[in-house]
């Protein structure tokens, strides 16, 4: 056993955590730059550059390799198989479907329009439009390079089961006649997608690469940059008087902040990676990054052209109820994750 974990500890650091990068990015702040990591402004481009080199690579490989098994269930097909399973059984498999989906919360609408579309019960759909842009496996390994993996596995898991409870209470209300007409009325072809070889499923990953790098190279930039200015140039003293474990309200405070952003997940994990450095609760950070993911304000603001009030604010209330708990839950068991 204590062989295997070596070659499990050796791997994760060097090719999920890259250890290598960070001494590489070292000695080019030191020695080509001139700066001393000790330094505020050393610090924050070391953790700038590590960062976004970090990401990009494991977003590339991750990405990839997610297409490529991916391309083995094409819409109609998971249409199809989706369709089979009804009650709890159907939102779980709803869940686990929105992990291989690597989507933001806007993205993951459009899906989520065409499998109600297509005669999906609404839990079921709701449960793939909680978890796709929560967790997924992409997200998983890059957590895993930032934080423990028994932080990183709960995370995930934690995600799922807040993605099927929500399902399994917005289907148990019976919420149907709170999805706008023209959803119904959208136009559904199933067409089965004929079976694709090698080279087509190698050039579908690229696309897929290409497509995703689009839609959130942005975000990433923007999250490192915030994650080194809150790791080198904001006081720990201020940041634990707003989000430390000593304010009560330090959980609600991070969740309302995160709503208004909008990010990829895989923006908010430097953020994340920050914010941790300088105390704050594994909870707290990782209900910013539900909240964020989840729940901001422009996928809530597209899906209010798809369903009604009602039924908008009873997802939301679901979903910040679910994550405050969990973020509450992880800081009272914070020594099992850090």
């Amino acid at each position: 056993m204590n062989i295997i974990s070596t070659i499990f500890s050796w791997l994760n650091a060097q090719l999920l955590k890259m250890e290598w990068l960070w001494k590489l990015v070292e000695v080019l702040v030191e020695r080509v730059f001139g700066l001393s990591m000790e330094s505020k402004i050393g610090g924050s481009v070391h953790f700038f550059i590590y960062d976004v080199i970090k990401i990009f690579i494991l977003l590339a490989v991750l990405i990839f390799m997610i297409s490529y098994i991916q391309s083995y269930f094409p819409p109609e097909k998971t249409k199809k198989t989706l369709g089979k399973f009804k009650g709890i059984k159907g939102n779980i498999l709803g869940a686990l479907l929105g992990t291989v989906t690597p989507f933001c919360s806007c993205s993951s609408i459009p899906i989520f329009i065409g499998f109600t579309s297509a005669g999906l019960p609404l839990g079921v759909t709701f449960s793939f439009l909680i978890s796709s842009p929560m967790v997924d496996l992409a997200s998983l390994l890059l957590l895993m390079s930032f934080f423990k993996v028994s932080t990183s596995v709960t995370y995930v898991v934690v995600g799922l089961i807040i993605a099927v409870i929500g399902g399994t209470i917005i289907q148990k209300l019976g919420m149907e006649k709170y999805i706008e007409g023209f959803v119904w009325g959208a136009q559904n072809i199933d067409i089965e997608s004929g079976e694709m070889t090698r080279k087509d499923r190698i050039d579908f990953s690229i696309d897929q690469v290409k497509d995703i790098f689009n839609k959130v190279w942005i975000y990433v930039l923007l999250g490192v940059g915030v994650g080194a200015a809150i790791h080198n140039w904001i006081p720990q003293s201020i940041i634990e008087k707003i989000l430390g474990q000593n304010n009560p309200f330090s959980v609600l405070i991070a969740t309302f902040i995160g709503i208004p952003i909008y990010a990829d997940i895989f923006g908010t994990i430097p953020i994340a990676e920050a914010l941790v450095a300088k105390g704050v609760g594994i909870g707290t950070v990782l209900a910013f990054m539900m909240g964020v993911t989840t729940l901001s304000l422009p996928s809530l603001v597209m899906l209010s052209k798809v369903v009604k009030p009602k039924l908008l604010a009873t997802f939301i209330a679901i979903v910040a109820i679910g994550i405050i708990i969990m973020g509450y839950s992880f800081n009272a068991l914070s020594f099992l994750f850090m």
